[in-house]
């Protein structure tokens, strides 16, 4: 299956490094991402998955659990933790998928075959609390996630999905957003009482509306 933004994320069983998981169980009301990686023993994956094992707390913040994936068994993922641990300094402490038969690469299409017909590609999908997909970035097998930026859109999902604004292009975490089209100047005047700058009718700044 083609998985696009807006459809539910499949739930599935998947034996991990810490033991079976239900998916949606897993979640609870948490947001989630799920990430592929080509093989195990890697060693773009390798810095990856340790940077997400440093950012914990970040996610925690942000009520978002993770869950990796690659395409080799449990007890050789349980052996790359290891290597991962010792390598990046860090503790890996959340699931990473043993998807041996490629049954939730196939749920999430994570498998693109005009690069490989065997391995994942580097996918991200962020999934909001109502299980739908909010987000979707692959990469190359050669080319390492940049956290900084998923920590950013992840940022961007969560405002944008409590107030009627959206993020322009390099946002961060407390400047100013956009009012959304849909929503007139006189009603933005009355919603934000940070102030509406009207740039163009169509593009009108506020300040970001949750922050004090």
């Amino acid at each position: 299956m083609s998985l696009r933004l807006g459809d539910i994320a499949p739930n599935f069983k998947a034996k991990t490094s810490l033991g079976e998981i239900d998916f949606y169980e897993y979640l609870g009301n948490s947001w989630g991402i799920l990430f592929s990686h080509p093989a195990d023993f890697t060693p773009v994956c390798t810095t990856e998955l340790g940077r997400t094992a440093k950012l914990k707390e970040e996610f925690a913040k942000r009520n978002v659990k993770v869950l990796a994936l690659s395409v080799d068994p449990v007890d050789k993922h349980l052996s790359w933790i290891g290597d991962i641990n010792e390598t990046q300094q860090c503790t890996v402490d959340f699931p990473i998928i043993a998807d041996d038969d490629k049954k939730v690469s196939e749920l999430y299409d994570f498998i693109h075959p005009n690069a490989s017909a065997t391995a994942t590609v580097r996918s991200l999908v962020v999934i909001g609390p109502d299980k739908a997909v909010k987000l979707i970035i692959t990469y190359p097998a050669s080319t390492g996630r940049n956290f900084v930026e998923v920590l950013r859109v992840v940022d961007s999902l969560q405002l944008t999905a409590n107030y009627s604004v959206a993020t322009p292009a390099n946002w961060s975490q407390g400047e100013n957003v956009i009012v959304v089209p849909a929503l007139s100047t006189e009603d933005a005047i009355k919603k934000f009482p940070k102030g509406v700058e009207v740039i163009k009718p169509y593009l009108r700044y506020t300040p970001q509306p949750n922050l004090d």
